[in-house]
């Protein structure tokens, strides 16, 4: 039996516990754009009170529950009145707009050109209360600059160059589209639909909506139709280990999201996007997740080249048969050393001219000479130095451009210094791994 001194001591450290951990989340019922938000989603049929907008120290803004939520048990439920979806665009002032317009435009196309016109109408907006919550400017590749990709692991330089391309050509290709929106407008449309404001609104939904497939509008391209911004819902933040069910519900015409593992009182609310690396949350939703069980670092073909013999006079044969075979995609470290797919690469990279038989059983999985696996783990060895080499250049870089760094340039760079810091992390223990294995 213990003593009452010592319950009294651990209920004493836990109090002293909850108090500095409170001090840093920081509670968002009370500020006068969630006020609103509340009350406007009220009025739509959403009536929930057991998660309150909280500002977290680690994920910013989120959802705390108030109340324990059950394994099995609703998150959120929130009507489809409160979900703003191509139908809302169409029913709207501008559906004569879009439906008149040949060829026809794109679903993200038509939400985002809704999305600027309902900011520029400001207060006099239905759907202002939302609106007024989302993010001024977000940390997608779309909004860096040629300097800060650089900054980027080289495996995501490449995604995040076609990313502003892609925009780019969206951008170019709907100037015809916004111009035929000025009737809806007493100020020209070049100065509404500017590339920066479809930059947000294209952020915007990418990066917050549910995925929620609709039937195929006539009035609207071919492209999948599967995109819903859910207000208030899309607060919960990401996370990698956590399980919920999501969907919309045809019965109660509500979007659902249930919890797996259940919620305890006062913590974050989270949902999770997917099993995706932290290249790919950044790529797609602009932040990187700490200590991601699906990270890897990845090794693209400049750096896998750079640890390879160039007196190989079968080396350009080599790489063509891996590439032929799908062996220079996917090359990965993660947080249990070189994966699979790399070593088997490296073993056929590793092979003498006399043994050009052996490359196909190789890629099947065949063994090598206990000196051709030395070679593979050494030239692994050198990979993962390398690229933490390029880590620690990169980190330096990042460092001194946020000295004196305005506020969204400053976020950009942190995502990116969030990143490089979980690949270190991650080639730091591929290290250990492989100088295990080399002393074996």
């Amino acid at each position: 039996m213990n003593k009452p001194g010592c319950r009294a001591g651990r209920r004493a450290r836990e109090k002293r516990r909850k108090k500095h951990t409170d001090v840093y989340n920081v509670t968002l019922t009370h500020e006068a754009q969630f006020v609103l938000l509340r009350r406007w989603l009220k009025e739509k049929g959403f009536t929930s009170q057991s998660l309150i907008p909280v500002d977290f120290q680690d994920t910013g803004r989120g959802l705390m529950t108030n109340q324990t939520i059950k394994a099995k048990n609703s998150v959120i439920s929130l009507p489809e009145k409160c979900l703003l979806t191509t139908e809302t665009v169409l029913e709207s002032y501008m559906g004569d707009y879009i439906k008149r317009w040949h060829p026809p435009v794109s679903p993200l196309l038509a939400l985002c050109c809704f999305l600027i016109a309902e900011r520029h109408r400001g207060d006099a907006s239905e759907w202002s209360p939302y609106i007024n919550i989302l993010p001024k400017t977000y940390t997608c590749p779309v909004y860096f600059s040629d300097d800060i990709i650089d900054l980027l692991p080289r495996s995501l330089q490449k995604k995040a160059t076609e990313q502003k391309e892609q925009f780019q050509e969206l951008y170019c290709s709907s100037l015809m589209f916004f111009r035929s929106l000025q009737p809806l407008f007493t100020q020209p449309t070049e100065e509404l639909f500017t590339q920066d404001a479809l930059r947000w609104a294209w952020c915007s939904i990418n990066t917050r909506t549910v995925y929620m497939e609709h039937d195929q509008s006539e009035y609207l391209s071919r492209e999948k139709d599967i995109y819903a911004l859910a207000p208030y819902l899309d607060l919960l933040n990401h996370c990698p280990n956590v399980q919920v069910e999501a969907g919309f519900n045809k019965q109660t015409r509500c979007y659902e999201v249930k919890s797996v593992q259940g919620c305890k009182k006062f913590q974050q609310a989270l949902i999770n996007y997917g099993p995706h690396d932290n290249n790919r949350l950044l790529l797609e939703y602009g932040f990187v997740a700490s200590g991601n069980p699906h990270s890897v670092v990845y090794v693209d073909l400049g750096t896998l080249q750079l640890c390879l013999d160039e007196k190989d006079k079968q080396l350009t044969q080599k790489l063509l048969y891996l590439r032929d075979n799908d062996f220079l995609r996917n090359l990965t470290f993660g947080m249990d050393g070189p994966s699979w797919r790399l070593m088997t690469a490296l073993r056929l990279l590793s092979l003498k001219p006399e043994q050009y038989s052996c490359w196909k059983s190789v890629l099947l999985g065949a063994a090598v000479s206990r000196d051709r696996e030395e070679w593979c783990i050494h030239s692994a060895l050198k990979l993962c130095n390398n690229l933490n080499d390029d880590n620690v250049k990169a980190l330096e870089s990042l460092s001194e451009l946020k000295q004196g760094a305005n506020l969204p340039l400053l976020q950009q760079l942190c995502v990116v210094e969030s990143l490089r810091q979980e690949e270190q992390r991650i080639l730091e223990h591929t290290r250990v791994v492989l100088q295990n294995l080399r002393g074996q």
